[in-house]
């Protein structure tokens, strides 16, 4: 499905979208990716929703990614006898070990693990950062604490520890188990929460044995310290700024999202930008000024996907919320501002053929009347070059594979067309001319660039560039072989 922008839409499926109906919709609407929260639902629920949108898939002919969103460790104070208490500044708060029901003074943290990284002077924020406590003595099984920030604490709630990388892994019992479940299923991209460092994505790695693309969520202060071994190790990347704004100063997220996109464009791997993007339209269908500039900023640093969670999941305007990135999203594209913004941050790559090959398909469509870059791909790296270089016309990526195609539909600029498996470069230049005019990016008057690698059908050949017409009457003219 052809869309009028480059940067794809990513969409959370939730109890607002759990329908085919709705998920066509949403399709339809704008989104090309559709994520399901493995924290919510059953692994029968999620079954479900992943037949849907297969069935959607074939229904419209239009490749669609699955991403599966691990749910990774969650870390929660225990309960209270009260329900709940207040806290208030300056005072004394133990965390401990002890089953009892908490109270004013205290209350269990059952995770010996935090407590075995803690050191006086940390941090703890409990609530999403709503309450903060600083460490001033601690043990094996306690942690003596002075209320910073106060407010009330009540059962169950969230646990950060932003100031220490702590000894747990980046897979709980619960995540090996989904792990397992949506890689047989069939997923896209799965998205590992939690993570601090590079062996936790190189240890997922391992379990999901190439079945799917592997996602990294940054969304710990260790995670951005550790980001080119984490992003090395990475197919994929989402800035995760919901608990990244929540551990880390608000104002430090800014500059780190920036930073991270431009990694991540540079080496060629997709970067999601998520959390709170248009949170207001959950429940209104108008979204802020400030939310539209913001989801307008991801989209000016050249971020491959924007992403909706319980605006799409839960929230009362699902399909207007999709509407509305696409619609900032093509104004922004349409703004030269754009292209001097994406092209003067682009980092020149010329380590291989392949970074060659693309940079100059780029180069010839940029200088002359050229309406779209064909390339031929069977892992898809050749389609994730292209992208990296962010050329003005659309890329089309040609692939035997389904797979492949399904996992750029997140990549920045892509139209994913499957063709069958090419032993000859004319016959992919005859294909590459169809697909550009199928999608009405070209009629038969035009030109388009088509990258391919010879032999065909093996990744990681890229090494032929043409300029070619889109009438496969001249194509077979000027090679009649």
């Amino acid at each position: 499905m052809k869309r009028e922008r480059s940067v794809k839409i990513v969409a959370t499926l939730g109890p607002a979208s759990d329908n085919y109906e709705m998920i066509r919709k949403l399709h339809e609407a704008g989104a090309d990716v559709f994520r399901l929260n493995m924290s919510h639902g059953s692994h029968e629920k999620i079954a479900e929703l992943h037949a849907i949108i297969r069935k959607v898939e074939e229904d419209l002919d239009s490749p669609i990614a699955i991403l599966a969103d691990l749910q990774g460790p969650k870390l929660r104070v225990g309960e209270f006898k009260n329900g709940s208490e207040e806290l208030e500044i300056g005072a004394d708060f133990r965390l401990d070990l002890d089953d009892a029901l908490g109270d004013l003074k205290r209350v269990t943290l059952p995770h010996p693990e935090i407590f075995a990284a803690l050191e006086a002077g940390a941090s703890l924020l409990v609530n999403d950062g709503k309450i903060r406590l600083k460490v001033k003595e601690c043990g094996a099984d306690y942690a003596d604490c002075e209320v910073v920030i106060g407010g009330t604490i009540s059962n169950r709630k969230g646990v950060n520890v932003p100031d220490v990388v702590l000894p747990l892994a980046a897979l709980s019992e619960k995540d090996l188990a989904d792990l397992e479940f949506v890689c047989e299923l069939g997923v896209d991209w799965l998205a590992l929460s939690f993570v601090q460092r590079a062996k936790d994505v190189w240890d997922a790695r391992d379990l999901v044995k190439g079945r799917a693309a592997v996602l990294s969520k940054i969304e710990k202060p260790s995670a951005v310290t550790s980001f080119d071994e984490i992003l090395d190790a990475s197919d994929g990347i989402m800035v995760a700024r919901g608990d990244l704004g929540v551990e880390l100063p608000v104002q430090n997220v800014p500059p780190i999202q920036k930073r991270l996109v431009r990694k991540c464009r540079a080496a060629a791997k997709p970067v999601i930008v998520a959390t709170q993007m248009l949170e207001s339209m959950i429940e209104s269908p108008m979204p802020t000024r400030a939310e539209v500039s913001d989801v307008a900023t991801a989209i000016y640093e050249g971020a491959d996907a924007i992403m909706l969670s319980a605006e799409s999941a839960a929230g009362d305007y699902p399909i207007e919320a999709v509407q509305t990135m696409d619609n900032v999203a093509r104004e922004v594209e349409n703004d030269p501002t754009y292209t001097e913004v994406i092209e003067s941050s682009r980092t020149a790559a010329r380590t291989t053929v392949a970074d060659g090959i693309v940079a100059a398909a780029r180069e010839i469509a940029e200088t002359t009347e050229i309406k779209a870059i064909c390339c031929f791909t069977q892992s898809g790296t050749t389609a994730l070059l292209t992208a990296r270089e962010r050329p003005r016309v659309p890329i089309i990526a040609m692939t035997s594979q389904l797979r492949t195609a399904r996992r750029l539909a997140l990549t920045w600029g892509t139209l994913c067309v499957m063709t069958g498996e090419l032993e000859r470069f004319k016959s992919a230049v005859v294909s590459a001319a169809r697909a550009a005019r199928a999608a009405g990016l070209a009629s038969k008057t035009d030109q388009i660039v088509v990258t391919a690698g010879v032999p065909f059908n093996i990744p990681g050949t890229t090494n032929i560039l043409r300029v070619a017409p889109c009438d496969e009457r001249l194509i077979y003219a000027s090679d009649p072989e």
